[in-house]
């Protein structure tokens, strides 16, 4: 198959099974471009996230974008993009001139519920595996316990809290402390 309608159709396939936003896409974007497509290491996705995370818009849709341009330049970015967009596209579509008329049944919010119930545990998965690959010593410990604390203790945009882990970062570098 060609790489360009592989693009699409993969993020498509993410766009499509993933309920919940962004964060619940994380999992499944690194089965898919990672473990069976091979379009990423596990690294340069958690960059992507990074990246996609203190940049505007969505992050799964920022990540799709940037596989989509490494695999294939502008194009395949784009292409990536709308294939990760086009599911939701359509049944938000499909489902914006239904969902009020029901929205009061309480077997929906019921079902609501429990997909949001879901999409925690789907969130928290992508943490745990995010956690694993990038806490491996004591200083990354410590940036992980100070940007978990401060971003919850604060009201500071999340890009602040990237930026200043980047500067620690590049600092523990120049000190010899990471490899």
């Amino acid at each position: 198959m060609s790489i360009y309608p592989d693009l699409f159709i993969t993020f498509a396939k993410v766009g499509v099974m993933t309920f919940g936003g962004g964060y619940a896409m994380l999992p499944i974007l690194q089965r898919e471009v990672v473990d069976n497509k091979g379009w990423a290491t596990e690294e340069e996705l958690m960059d992507y996230f990074a990246i996609g995370q203190c940049t505007p818009g969505v992050i799964a849709v920022n990540t799709a974008t940037f596989i989509g341009q490494k695999q294939r330049g502008i194009a395949g970015g784009i292409l990536a993009t709308l294939g990760v967009v086009f599911p939701s596209l359509v049944i938000i579509s499909l489902l914006a001139g239904v969902i009020t008329t029901f929205s009061h049944l309480a077997w929906v919010q019921h079902a609501f519920g429990g997909v949001r119930v879901c999409v925690c545990i789907l969130i928290l998965n992508a943490v745990v595996k995010l956690y694993k690959k990038a806490v491996i010593d004591g200083p990354t410990l410590l940036v992980f316990l100070a940007v978990a604390l401060g971003s919850y203790l604060t009201p500071l945009s999340p890009v602040l809290f990237v930026l200043a882990a980047a500067v620690v970062g590049i600092a523990l570098k120049n000190m010899g402390v990471k490899k």
